[in-house]
């Protein structure tokens, strides 16, 4: 670098290295060249296993993608604040600036709702809500007095509205930069947490911690588990040698505040407040939501018995329920990020099956892996994947194109390729899928399927293969002014 020392030399490949070129053609018309710069990295993530029933307490397993964002921060004299992200995107911005007082820092830091709307009024720069956001969730969640300016610069080979979580690597880096900036001490868990709040409080998306969690604590090649109660990891699991998992992306955007994703949540939040007067529980209010105490699953519907549920509970559930008429009935439910609209009609059924019995798919998905396998164990596997794709398609949230390559898959299978099976991942509704199959031939059968989906969409997918560190494995690297 010509104006700065690094506190170490990343490895190729990790994204900082071309940070590092911006940041010394940024001097100084952005960063001043005489005060030091703190930079941070976290990836992106390929849903393996578990996805939309993290809100419900599953377990999920996800694996970090090479994919990352990188984020540099350098203090201020001043009180501007100065976010930059270069990109050939034209229909958003590429630089954000506004004041501290902007945001009602230092002394009275602006309420989540205000800061929510203020981010929307211009959807070119609403981006920028993702970044400064995380300057708003320091400020009011863990006290932190921010007096003078900032210059802010993320860069991302994380695609977005892939299915791939490029929203919660960018807010896990810049969390991460910005504490380093600020002195502070964050761990992996508060680290996510504090990142969750920006998703769901400042940018209004209503996400689980997952990705969050995967950006910050997971560990390259490495799939990442985690028991989403609210956020308690277990023990990774490396894929056998024998095994990979690769992403092919759809070509359709995925957007986790769209409609959709909502409604599935807000179903499943519907189904557990139905099952709790089933189930004979006592119910009370809680502000916004309705609780119950004593509850054995612990407000969790993926610890339900999955058998048990089948047997007693499914039938009693009705396929789908206006939000005014559960409201009339039922008066709400427990989930506050999920409200039930009343002109809104919601999958209650489907969406409060599917994070039971995907837990339990999870589950035994994690336990063949950590035995020897054989190819009936593979196929196992893929078939779990296969399951998990068809409840995903019975809540609503399948997409003609995500199920053609997941047909593809199949065929393939049929046919003798060293490929087991395959899911929609994330929110599901468009973005990417997940593929299972033999080291080194699953790449090549990917290489097919994107061919075959050029021809049948014209949408030249990206195949998403290698692994990096998460957020704290990588560390944070500090750029000290050249003498």
């Amino acid at each position: 670098m010509n104006h700065f020392v690094p506190s170490s030399l990343p490895d190729e490949g990790t994204g900082v290295l071309f940070l590092f070129h911006l940041i010394d053609r940024a001097v100084p018309s952005f960063f001043a060249p005489d005060r030091r710069i703190a930079v941070a990295r976290a990836p992106g993530r390929l849903d393996v296993m578990g996805g939309i029933a993290d809100y419900s307490g599953s377990l999920v397993l996800q694996l970090p993608l090479s994919e990352a964002a990188c984020v540099a921060v350098q203090g201020r004299d001043d009180d501007a604040l100065h976010v930059w992200s270069p990109t050939r995107e034209t229909s958003r911005s590429q630089l954000v600036s506004m004041r501290l007082c902007d945001l009602g820092l230092p002394d009275q830091p602006l309420d989540y709702a205000v800061a929510r709307a203020r981010f929307g009024l211009a959807p070119r720069d609403r981006w920028s809500a993702y970044v400064l956001g995380c300057l708003l969730v320091l400020a009011r969640e863990r006290a932190q007095r921010i007096v003078r300016g900032l210059a802010l610069l993320l860069r991302s080979d994380v695609p977005e509205g892939k299915g791939i979580s490029s929203s919660a690597a960018i807010e896990v880096a810049t969390m991460q930069a910005l504490a380093a900036h600020h002195g502070l001490h964050l761990d992996g868990r508060e680290l996510a947490l504090l990142c969750q709040r920006v998703e769901n409080e400042v940018v209004g998306a209503p996400c689980g911690v997952m990705d969050q969690m995967t950006a910050a604590c997971g560990e390259q090649g490495e799939l990442f588990a985690l028991r989403c109660q609210p956020c308690e990891p277990e023990a990774g699991i490396a894929l056998p040698p024998d095994l990979e998992a690769v992403g092919i992306d759809s070509g359709i955007r995925h957007d986790v505040r769209g409609n959709g994703y909502g409604d599935v949540r807000a179903g499943a939040a519907m189904g557990g407040r139905i099952l709790a007067g089933l189930r004979g529980l006592p119910l009370r209010r809680d502000g916004a939501r309705v609780v119950a105490d004593g509850d054995p699953w612990r407000g969790w519907l993926a610890n339900c018995d999955a058998a048990e549920f089948r047997a007693r509970w499914h039938e009693s559930l009705p396929e789908s329920l206006r939000g005014d008429e559960f409201l009339a009935r039922y008066d709400g439910h427990a989930d506050a990020q999920a409200p039930a609209l009343t002109a809104r009609a919601y999958p209650v059924r489907a969406a409060t099956a599917h994070p039971i019995e995907e837990n339990a798919r999870v589950r035994r998905f994690a336990e063949l892996l950590r035995q020897p396998l054989d190819d009936s164990h593979r196929h196992a596997l893929g078939d779990l994947m296969f399951a998990s794709h068809a409840s995903y398609s019975a809540c609503g949230l399948g997409h003609p194109t995500t199920d053609f390559l997941v047909d593809e898959v199949r065929r393939r299978r049929e046919h003798g390729a060293r490929v087991f099976g395959a899911r929609v991942t994330g929110g599901g509704n468009g973005g990417t899928v997940a593929i299972l199959g033999e080291s080194g031939k699953v790449w090549h059968e990917a290489l097919r399927i994107k061919k075959a989906l050029l021809q049948h969409t014209g949408h030249n997918a990206e195949i998403f293969r290698w692994s990096s560190p998460g957020a704290i494995a990588f560390g944070t690297l500090e750029l000290q002014p050249r003498p």
